[in-house]
């Protein structure tokens, strides 16, 4: 796929050009039917298949990935402490809905949500399914009650996002049969790279996180050993975790001190 566009070979080898949204929503569609999750069978759910068309579009460009892994976190504890650092309501929404994708598409595209190596056993089974498909429902939630928040009225995009969050197994099963049993979509993305994009954004962001940790660290070790304060210890106890969570070589007990 290049430049937006996908190019099929039509009756008589004639080459057609077709957007690649086009051929998102054409793959999106016959999934659906062909593994048993078929357009509004439960409620009405077309508009989530043109939010999920467009965002496997989106996962295709390059310049996507560079405007949303500023908002992408790969801890639950360090997405809660930005959210909670973030001076207003619309970024707080933006935070959570970009996360959201993000563990979607992983999980249903990639069955990678926390983009670990290739090949190693236990790269999908590391942490349980369960607990990203559980995280991923919860951030729709919560974008979902931001958006109210920050419209003030009901919107096609919080209507998405509250079945998005609502029926989120069932659009894992439709994306993972996309990727697996009718487009090979999983070759079609990696072919752009797109997997080792979500291995950089997710360096980059635990790359950012720890060289500020570390600050933080070195800041807090040098006021407690200026004038050894008791409540300073736990806190350099819980940087120590922190940053060990990210740099699995850094080792520090309060006994070295």
């Amino acid at each position: 796929m290049e430049g937006g566009s996908h190019i099929t070979l039509g009756p008589a080898g004639k080459r057609e050009i077709e957007p690649t949204f086009f051929f998102m929503m054409n793959c999106l569609l016959y999934s659906r039917l062909e593994s048993g999750n078929p357009s509004n069978q439960n409620y009405y759910d077309e508009d989530v298949n043109v939010y999920l068309a467009n965002l496997l579009t989106s996962f295709m460009n390059p310049d996507f990935h560079e405007r949303t892994r500023k908002y992408l976190s790969p801890y639950d504890s360090d997405l809660f402490e930005k959210v909670r650092n973030s001076p207003d309501v619309r970024l707080k929404y933006t935070i959570y809905k970009t996360n959201a994708d993000f563990l979607l598409i992983s999980i249903g595209i990639f069955r990678n949500p926390d983009a670990s190596r290739p090949g190693s056993k236990d790269a999908f089974m590391k942490d349980n399914e369960e607990v990203y498909m559980g995280r991923a429902k919860a951030y729709y939630q919560f974008a979902y009650s931001y958006s109210q928040s920050m419209f003030r009225k009901a919107t096609a995009i919080s209507e998405v996002l509250e079945k998005l969050s609502r029926g989120f197994e069932q659009y894992v099963d439709i994306l993972s049969y996309m990727r697996g049993e009718y487009f090979n979509i999983l070759e079609r993305l990696s072919s752009g790279d797109v997997y080792h994009l979500e291995r950089a954004i997710d360096r980059a962001e635990a790359n950012r996180e720890l060289r500020t940790l570390q600050d933080q660290f070195l800041d807090l070790y040098s006021d407690y050993m200026k004038n050894k304060k008791p409540e300073l210890k736990e806190q350099l106890r819980e940087l120590a975790r922190k940053i060990q969570r990210i740099d699995e070589s850094f080792r520090f007990t309060m006994d070295q001190i």
